[in-house]
């Protein structure tokens, strides 16, 4: 079975898994140099002081003029966390509604971020609740002018640890059979790639993680970019549901789906088969 690609569907939310520093600054100066372009404030957060983070852009267009105007802002993050911090989903997406807020008020067309966020995600604890920000901040940047590339540090952290966070953006360099990510309007969710008996587990964290909302009772989820599904898969998403009161609503292109769910009678989910 292949990865799952990205989406039709991306918007800006990338996961940069890295082993090379040299080849992540680089991709950070595309990255923020393509908002500068675009009229956004950018900002880098990564290990280091002020000056070491200035190095590490420096063939970023105009950098000294934009750091003056504070169109380019570089944040330390052992400055604004410990190295044991288990990061508050909520606040920490609270935190980048105000700096768009901040970012637009100043005049910038919007808000653009490269994150080197491995410190944040060294543990399991930290890698359930980062998780879940993930999400949040996925939901949050569907509907507000902020992008952002979240790295991780492959030398440190190794592929499986990645993969946790890697499944719950709509794009990214790292090979995950499934992604799990937000959509505008009033669907909660999008599936994309292939959910199978080597994943399921994997899927079941990722959903507890994110824990989408249901709307009105109905727990929408968009899996017509999904190729495959195990029934694995479909009892967690009748668990998830379950806990939530609701019913799941599956909207997916394969009429085989719905009588996999006939078969294991999942009262609480539903398909719908696009057409």
């Amino acid at each position: 079975m292949t990865g799952a690609g990205a989406p039709t569907t991306a918007y800006g939310h990338v996961c940069l898994a890295f082993h090379d520093p040299a080849a992540l600054d680089a991709r950070a100066v595309r990255f923020l140099a393509a908002g500068l372009a675009a009229g956004e404030r950018v900002g880098l957060i990564a290990a280091g002081g002020r000056d070491e983070l200035a190095r590490r852009l420096a063939g970023l267009p105009g950098l000294d003029d934009a750091l003056r105007r504070g169109a380019v802002q570089l944040m330390s993050v052992q400055d604004r966390y410990r190295s044991d911090a288990i990061i508050d989903p909520e606040a920490q997406v609270r935190a980048y509604a105000a700096a768009t807020d901040e970012a637009l008020a100043a005049g910038h067309t919007g808000l653009r971020v490269v994150a080197d966020a491995t410190s944040l995600v060294r543990t399991a604890a930290q890698r359930a609740a980062f998780a879940r920000y993930e999400h949040l901040i996925d939901r949050f940047m569907r509907h507000r002018p902020m992008s952002a590339i979240c790295a991780y540090d492959r030398r440190v952290l190794g592929e499986a640890a990645i993969e946790e966070l890697a499944c719950l953006h709509p794009e990214g360099n790292t090979e995950v059979l499934f992604r799990l990510y937000a959509l505008a309007g009033t669907e909660p969710v999008a599936l994309h790639g292939e959910l199978d008996p080597s994943n399921h587990e994997q899927f079941a964290a990722a959903l507890d993680r994110a824990n989408p909302r249901p709307v009105d009772g109905r727990l929408l989820v968009d899996a017509t970019g999904l190729r495959f599904v195990d029934h694995r898969s479909l009892l967690h998403l009748r668990d998830h549901a379950r806990r939530h009161g609701a019913t799941a609503v599956l909207r997916t292109s394969r009429a085989g789906t719905a009588r996999l769910v006939e078969l294991l009678e999942l009262a609480e989910v539903t398909v719908e088969v696009a057409r």
